[in-house]
């Protein structure tokens, strides 16, 4: 594990590149009225997890809206705000005729594809040749169509951008770049949603706050939230692979940088270049960046089977960072197990 203090922390980068980059919302309560009208009325559990020496609290987000993972509020979301924007008394075929287009490493995907099928648009999901076939079929299952296209993700990105301007289909990705922020930045808000659970659930708050990050969306909206209720109390450290080490990279260089590595087992934080709105918050709201190795992410994942957590590397993340920083026995600690072993 590499850890670095955020020198950014409590203003926010300065760098010209990032004047125009909005900061994440902290609107739980539009996010939330409007999943419970059009997604799901589910909450789901947070759960004490014994032998960390600290208390330690999982979000577990495994069971959300059947689909595996923290994601089914993310693009779903959005889909459904335009839904709504129609108008129409019916919402089941408010988007008839619309087309929504990604890429996507893992749960992204989903969350197209199921908003898309729910609002009676069509999905494109784009993967890289490094996903999973049966991750392709579940795809199909929730009614995508599936393209191939690149031998790995920012090539399918650029793939799905493409077909986006080429078809006039809307691209919906969760990353955020120049040019690129009014449906990134709604995705982010519908996280808000697990993150104001959470809050509510928490028997009192947090010491510390564990979060994962590949482009940084779960992490920039968590923070942004858990700032606006808790303050500057708890310490949040944002987990990243060491292999993609994008957010911890660009806090350091003061803007944001693309990085390098080898494919990392944490598939769905392999991300080599972060979200600016991501960073931008991220830069001002966490208090350290840490990088794990692909051992530390795998050590983890029996230890969260003994407690009935079962999760990927990529899920317990922020569970592995949360075992190798020195807490202390009075720590109580947030983490989110943000998806379940098959996700």
């Amino acid at each position: 594990m590499h850890q670095i203090k955020n020198p950014w922390r409590g203003g926010g980068l300065t760098d010209a590149s990032m004047a125009d980059v909005p900061m994440p919302s902290v609107d739980a309560k539009a996010a939330e009225a409007l999943i419970r009208r059009c997604l799901s009325e589910d909450e789901t559990p947070l759960v004490e997890v014994p032998g960390f020496g600290a208390q330690v609290w999982a979000k577990d987000e495994r069971g959300r809206m059947g689909l595996g993972s923290f994601k089914a509020f993310g693009a779903a979301y959005v889909i459904a705000y335009q839904a709504v924007q129609t108008g129409a008394e019916d919402l089941s075929t408010a988007l008839n005729g619309r087309t929504y287009v990604t890429a996507s490493a893992g749960n992204h995907g989903l969350s197209v594809a199921a908003g898309a099928r729910l609002f009676g648009a069509k999905a494109v999901v784009y993967l890289a040749d490094t996903v999973p076939e049966d991750f392709a079929e579940r795809l199909r299952g929730q009614g995508a169509d599936v393209v191939r296209e690149g031998a790995e993700y920012e090539a399918s990105m650029d793939a799905a951008a493409k077909a986006a301007t080429d078809n006039d289909w809307t691209l919906l990705s969760d990353s955020s770049w120049p040019g690129y922020f009014e449906l990134p930045h709604r995705l982010m808000e519908g996280y808000l949603v697990m993150a104001a659970e959470a809050a509510r659930q928490m028997p009192e708050p947090p010491t510390h706050i564990m979060l994962q990050a590949g482009v940084g969306g779960l992490a920039g909206a968590c923070a942004s939230y858990f700032r606006h209720v808790w303050g500057d109390a708890p310490h949040i450290v944002v987990v990243e692979p060491e292999f993609a080490p994008a957010l911890i990279e660009s806090v350091q260089a003061g803007k944001s940088v693309i990085t390098s590595g080898a494919v990392s087992n944490m598939g769905r934080l392999d991300c080599k270049e972060p979200s600016l709105i991501a960073l931008n918050g991220l830069a001002r709201d966490a208090d350290s960046f840490v990088t794990i190795t692909e051992a530390e992410a795998s050590d983890i994942l029996p230890v969260m089977a003994e407690h009935g957590l079962a999760t990927s590397e990529s899920g317990g993340a922020g569970f592995a960072a949360c075992r190798l920083i020195e807490l202390g026995a009075d720590a109580r600690v947030l983490c989110i197990l943000s998806e379940g072993p098959d996700a």
